[in-house]
């Protein structure tokens, strides 16, 4: 007997179910590895490292060209340069250099970690899907108020156009919201987030990109 395909209950800004939308279970049933996870975050927040560290070595530090004593007769130990790594101020051996952190990841292996997390979003019910998420106003209480409509008090990943202007200025200067577009979506920000709430419009165009792997 084929299972029935997941569903989600949209609703509107005031918190009332309006429709039942079903959902694909290539993308909202998926079923991996938890190691795929574990990939595709380590790849994510290698890609965000810079790597401008930077040292220098004893032929970068200025200064050092005089030999600071002669060889012999001082009593004190062989010395050609004041840079030297075994002088305060010297070269540093083996030090930091800039360089590329960035990990290869598959596109499919990214996109799947992605279904992953949505899948298990939607089976503990922390996938809130709004009808819209146009505000009458960019104040920040609008959203907090919002926030208050749906008992939501953790940390928020909001997923909408970015063509919402009231969305994005009402929920910036909240500490643990974050909102991003629907091709914005990765799986660091999904699985930071406590609720994942999306516009219906954008869920579907989510839908439709993760379909394609």
């Amino acid at each position: 007997m084929t299972e029935p395909a997941p569903e989600v209950q949209v609703r509107n800004l005031s918190n009332e179910v309006v429709e039942t939308l079903p959902l694909s279970r290539r993308v909202f049933d998926y079923q991996a590895s938890e190691s795929l996870l574990w990939e595709a975050v380590t790849a994510f927040l290698a890609g965000r490292r810079k790597g401008s560290h930077s040292t220098k070595t004893r032929a970068e530090v200025r200064g050092g060209g005089r030999k600071p004593w002669r060889q012999k007769g001082t009593g004190r130990a062989r010395a050609g340069t004041i840079r030297s790594p075994l002088w305060r101020s010297g070269g540093v051996t083996f030090g930091p250099k800039p360089r590329n952190y960035a990990q290869s990841i598959s596109k499919k292996k990214r996109r799947g970690a992605v279904k992953l997390v949505l899948s298990d979003k939607l089976k503990n019910e922390k996938l809130l899907v709004l009808d819209s998420l146009e505000l009458s106003s960019h104040k920040t209480r609008n959203f907090v108020d919002l926030m208050g409509n749906f008992d939501l008090t953790r940390k928020l990943l909001v997923v909408d156009s970015r063509e919402n202007r009231n969305l994005f200025l009402s929920t910036r200067n909240l500490q643990e919201v974050k909102m991003v577009p629907a091709l914005g979506v990765n799986v660091y920000d999904l699985l930071n987030a406590e609720v994942l709430m999306i516009s219906k419009a954008s869920l579907l165009e989510l839908q439709e990109v993760l379909l394609r792997s």
